[in-house]
């Protein structure tokens, strides 16, 4: 699992007993994720650049990548490695708003709605939170509310989606078709 933040997603993951993360590489040395990995037993380490995070994952046998807040741009060489095993959750429903300040962006817009996505990350758009989209839930929000509210209660969708997406993975229920996921069973 790659992580910059907290850890929150991590620690959902850590909490489904069906899940096992096989190690946490983060962009950030002092992200507090590390410490949850490490209190959960699993190997963790900051890493300063990509062929580092690939030695890491590669070590640790990684075959599915899950990116929950990770701040680092991947490159087209790192997704096509691992092509069709990279998910990542989006503080957003994507196409709208991607990038990094995605709750800011969807308020200052004034969405009435907004939500999270797990996506495929895909080679061909590594930077835009663009790849095939595997589940997506909606949130409605009011313009009185703020981004730390807004993120706090996608915090409680994703630590949902990110898992079930992971199982989803796991079972092989997952196949792309060009741009669309269908869920088998």
């Amino acid at each position: 699992m790659l992580i910059s933040g907290t850890g929150t997603n991590l620690q959902a993951l850590i909490d489904a007993p069906d899940i096992d993360v096989c190690c946490v590489v983060s962009s950030r040395a002092g992200a507090a994720g590390l410490e949850r990995a490490v209190r959960a037993g699993i190997p963790a380490t900051a890493t300063a650049d990509e062929d580092e995070t690939v030695a890491v994952l590669e070590a640790h046998g990684a075959e599915l990548i899950v990116l929950a807040g990770y701040m680092r741009i991947l490159s087209a060489a790192f997704v096509g490695r691992w092509s069709g095993r990279i998910l990542n959750v989006h503080p957003a429903l994507l196409p709208a708003f991607p990038g990094a300040r995605a709750v800011e962006d969807a308020l200052a817009h004034g969405v009435k709605v907004t939500g999270v996505t797990v996506h495929l990350v895909d080679a061909e758009h590594v930077t835009a939170d663009t790849g095939p989209i595997v589940m997506q839930e909606a949130m409605a929000v009011s313009y009185d509310d703020t981004a730390a509210e807004v993120t706090e209660r996608l915090h409680r969708i994703e630590h949902r989606l990110l898992p079930e997406a992971v199982r989803l993975y796991g079972a092989g229920r997952i196949h792309v078709d060009g741009r669309r996921v269908r869920v088998s069973g």
